[in-house]
């Protein structure tokens, strides 16, 4: 896996990550009964951005380090997802260049 690979798939298992984090423990305005004048009553209540960025990144590179890790290891490719057969049967790596 390359260098940009690799930072290619820690953006992707940190949004997603977040994605999940975010509604984690949400009070609304509505649920503690202080809607402040102009804002909807769904707003969140005491939103510390910091600490669920930081859940995030917790969170996501244990994601990143167990995806990567099979990547590396080689125990699932992209050719074990090759139902129909259309990549051919796999050449094997001699150093040759051909």
């Amino acid at each position: 896996m390359s260098i940009t690979a690799a930072i290619v798939l820690f953006a992707v298992c940190w949004f997603m990550t977040l994605f999940v984090v975010l509604p984690l423990r949400l009070t609304t305005q509505g649920d503690a009964g202080t809607v402040e004048p102009g804002t909807p009553a769904s707003a969140p209540q005491g939103f510390v951005v910091a600490r669920k960025m930081r859940l995030t990144t917790i969170v996501a590179t244990v994601i990143w380090a167990l995806i990567s890790g099979v990547i590396l290891s080689g125990s699932i490719s992209v050719r074990d997802f090759d139902i129909r057969g259309t990549m051919g049967p796999a050449r094997e790596a001699d150093g040759r260049g051909g």
